[in-house]
């Protein structure tokens, strides 16, 4: 190997020695990937197709015992370092420019214990691998919407998803997690166990360690479930909305009501000529007997003059996939979002006069119904921000050409500025564009100074700082 320049956190760069590298090569199980390397180009490859950044170095883990190397070396030089998971977070944070990447996406393992109800799984996994392990025996552990997005990102922000009502958010479900802290020492967390560094990690984000194994509680889910779309004309936006939340009011904790306003896909449901043009969706999800589920769907799916409906009996695997297609890896993306109080009346006309102007084919609005046992968490009990029964809107902005920048981030900006008089003020971080860095104090709320101590504690060099950072105290 020949020496090395890599980016440092004062933004220098060090130069590392030959001798270096291979000494870290010699300790590790997995392997270490430089520009000159054929699988470099994949491995830096996220997601968001926006964010093109070149890393110094990445050092792809096989096990624990790399990641406390691999912290280790980053520590001791003083380098820049992220943390690479899935690669699915909107921010693009898992790459760095010029820096080390400790990428865990080889560590994929989901090992289930039926008796018990649990579940351990590695950062690398995807949603996907989980569900088919956990769904393969009935069982399940509420995430998100999209299959390839990986566990470590979604938990550490908090996660939810079709069965969240009902069971919580993915940190609600947390037991226990391994962690290599800043300091390069493993260890795990859990309530008995470092109990601030566990209350940290549950909604706190990638700033408190390196994750390298997650303990999750499990729940009898499926494996069929009743899921489906109902497709609604644009034209009928503002009385489906408006009846839409009303029947929120009574619906159970296993029914969940997200809805999506965007140009209709050519679905093979819908007839054709209603193709590109704009539609709202109510998309649905109860996870209880099927019987129950027809019942507890009939007011939505009595609302108005749908275009479709195809809501019935499905996999619960494969409506965790449902949505995969319209988000696959590569395109461009840039998203904002609020979390809501309540779809008020003059929300509603705001969202109805931000699909008017879709600035392109693939551009998106959805609103999630949180609430239910999410709700009914005490808000001091995780550092996730936002306990109340809510809505979470995501305006999702999403293209191809870059010659689209402008217009789609100036839609995304534009509408989340027009729907700040209606928000809470707090923020799912997941969802959080990376020039967000100034509203992540805001985005924490109460919970903000208390992770920053924690972080003190914990990072006090702010080592782990490519993600939504929270700042040591006193920084």
């Amino acid at each position: 190997m020949n020496e090395l320049g890599i980016s440092t956190l004062e933004s220098g760069t060090k130069n590392i020695s030959a001798s270096a590298l291979e000494a870290l090569a010699a300790q590790m199980h997995g392997s270490l990937l430089r520009e000159r390397d054929a699988s470099y180009d994949e491995a830096r490859a996220i997601w968001n197709g926006m964010i093109d950044r070149k890393p110094g170095l990445i050092i792809r883990c096989a096990d624990a015992n790399d990641v406390v190397n691999a912290v280790r070396f980053a520590r001791g030089d003083g380098l820049l370092v992220s943390m690479r998971g899935g690669g699915h977070n909107i921010a693009g944070t898992a790459i760095c420019e010029g820096g080390v990447v400790i990428d865990l996406s080889q560590m994929k393992s989901v090992s289930v214990d039926q008796a018990a109800q649990r579940a351990r799984v590695e950062p690398g996994a995807t949603l996907a691998d989980v569900d088919r392990e956990t769904q393969a025996l009935g069982l399940a552990v509420p995430t998100g919407i999209n299959s390839t997005t990986g566990i470590a990102g979604l938990t550490l922000g908090g996660g939810f998803g079709w069965i969240t009502r009902k069971f919580g958010l993915t940190i609600d479900n947390l037991l226990s997690a391994d962690v290599v802290t800043a300091d390069g020492e493993l260890v795990r967390a859990s309530e008995s166990e470092h109990p601030d560094l566990f209350w940290a990690l549950r909604g706190g984000g990638g700033n408190f360690g390196v994750v390298t194994a997650f303990e999750f509680k499990l729940h009898k889910v499926g494996p069929e479930v009743l899921a489906g779309l109902v497709v609604h004309p644009f034209a009928d936006a503002e009385t489906v909305l408006k009846d839409y939340r009303a029947a929120l009011a009574t619906a159970p904790d296993e029914l969940t009501c997200w809805t999506v306003m965007r140009k209709a896909p050519p679905l093979p449901f819908l007839p054709e000529e209603w193709h590109g043009k704009e539609v709202l969706v109510l998309a649905m999800c109860y996870c209880g007997a099927l019987e129950d589920g027809e019942r507890a769907t009939a007011s939505l799916r009595s609302i108005g003059t749908p275009i479709a409906d195809v809501v019935g009996p499905a996999p619960f695997a494969g409506w965790q996939q449902a949505f995969d297609p319209l988000l696959a890896p590569g395109a461009r993306n840039y998203w904002k979002s609020h979390d809501l109080a309540e779809l008020s009346d003059t929300a509603i006309r705001v969202l109805i006069e931000a699909v008017r102007n879709l600035p392109g084919p693939e551009c998106e609005i959805f609103t999630a119904h949180v609430g239910g046992a999410a709700g009914r968490v005490p808000l001091e009990a995780t550092a996730f921000p936002q306990r109340n029964s809510h809505f979470v809107m995501n305006v999702h902005a999403r293209w191809r050409e870059p010659e689209m920048d402008k217009a789609c981030i100036g839609w995304a900006r534009g509408l989340y500025d027009a729907m700040r008089p209606h928000a809470t003020g707090t923020a799912y971080v997941n969802f959080m564009p990376g020039d967000e860095v100034d509203r992540v104090e805001e985005a924490y709320g109460e919970n903000y100074q208390r992770l920053a101590a924690i972080k003190q504690r914990y990072d006090p060099l702010n080592l782990f700082r490519m993600n939504q950072n929270v700042k040591p105290k006193g920084a």
